[in-house]
């Protein structure tokens, strides 16, 4: 994505404090990239197993400003963004119009460099395990205990898209949904101790929930996952502070690295948009100084559409820098969204003390734009 400020509408903004004596604030994990081949097809399973239903924007526009990662050339895409009002971020499903998407040219493999799996929180993880088994859904793993206690199961979408189940009891608004939306990633990189320079010290994941070596039980039914790896799950020790903080909850990464040889890049001859995870994106507060941290701790953006980007009815900028492999990582940072279009509701986030929590109410009313199937 180009930013969530590039399209129609951008539901999360979070609030200013000072990270590392820096002006800028990393607020959370805003949404996951997923391109796809169609766009409304993958959207249907997606609100029947996950809850998707709610969403933020539908377009389909260009993608000019993407050039280093779309061989040069602004390419035609139409894109949804869709949330879980039960709580966490929310898909980005991304697919190209003017050319056919494409999948990778080898089997990836658990341990492989880039992004291999959203986290979706489930505060009835038996239900949910049961229902996905009735559904004849693509499960890859049993139900069983991660090394943080915490039961888990993989499932792939129809697409080969890989999604860890995770036992979660935090629920924003209440519905009948047996999940929230995603909280969080599994990346697999080459070097854990060398990433955490960007996921801990950068992006704020400075806790260290666990940190095993071995064969892992809970990996095996995953492509490549009988294999020996270092893998270390990361938290925030504070909790997130902003308007949207409360609806999000606390996110969680977890790192993966092979410990006895180095996995293949998951695009690698490939563009950015193409079939897979594209980029983890996190809200941001100011920019200009996550610029300079980032150029200065050897993350320069690759993508930047400077200090403000106007489409109209929502405003703001975003950017985009790679992970020591490769992984693309976005920020945005919003200063105007629209709440209700109809009635010409906007929230200007300039006029706004950022630390303050949007009210429960407000954000419920999403709900009335679901999509029922």
């Amino acid at each position: 994505m180009e930013g969530i400020i590039y399209h129609t509408v951008n539901c999360f903004i979070f609030a200013r404090k000072h990270f590392k004596d820096m002006a800028k604030l990393i607020t959370g994990i805003q949404q996951i990239g997923i391109g796809v081949s169609n766009v409304h097809e993958a959207w249907r399973w997606y609100r029947e197993a996950f809850g998707m239903r709610v969403p933020i924007f539908e377009e389909a526009a260009t993608a000019a400003l993407m050039l280093p990662y779309t061989g040069g050339e602004p390419r035609d895409r139409h894109a949804v963004l869709a949330v879980n009002l039960q709580g966490g971020s929310g898909f980005e499903i991304w697919q190209y119009t003017g050319r056919v998407p494409q999948a990778p040219a080898f089997q990836i493999q658990w341990g492989d460099l880039g992004i291999l799996a959203a986290k979706i929180r489930s505060n009835q993880i038996e239900n949910t395990y049961n229902k996905f088994e009735s559904n004849n859904y693509y499960i890859k793993t049993t139900l069983q205990n991660a090394p943080n206690g915490k039961k888990h199961f993989f499932v792939n979408d129809p697409y080969g898209n890989l999604f860890e189940v995770v036992e979660d009891e935090y629920v924003y608004a209440a519905g009948n949904e047996l999940t929230g939306g995603p909280f969080g990633a599994v990346i697999g990189v080459s070097d854990i101790d060398k990433a955490m320079k960007l996921y801990a010290d950068i992006l704020g994941y400075n806790q260290i929930i666990s940190d095993k070596t071995g064969v892992f039980d809970d990996f095996k039914g995953i492509s490549g996952g009988e294999r020996a790896f270092r893998r270390v799950l990361l938290g925030h020790e504070k909790p997130r502070k902003g308007a949207f903080s409360e609806m999000f909850g606390y996110s969680q990464l977890e790192l993966v690295q092979l410990t006895e040889e180095k996995g293949r890049k998951v695009f690698e001859n490939r563009m950015w948009g193409d079939l897979g995870y594209i980029h983890l994106c996190f809200d941001i507060i100011k920019m200009a100084d996550l610029r300079q941290e980032c150029k200065e701790n050897g993350f320069p953006f690759t993508v930047d559409a400077g200090d403000y980007f106007d489409m109209g009815e929502a405003a703001g900028t975003f950017a985009y820098i790679e992970d020591p492999d490769g992984t693309l990582i976005e920020f945005v940072e919003t200063f105007k969204i629209p709440i209700f279009k109809k009635i010409g509701w906007y929230l200007n986030l300039k006029k706004r003390d950022a630390t303050k929590v949007i009210p429960k109410w407000m954000l419920k009313t999403l709900r009335f734009n679901a999509v029922k199937d």
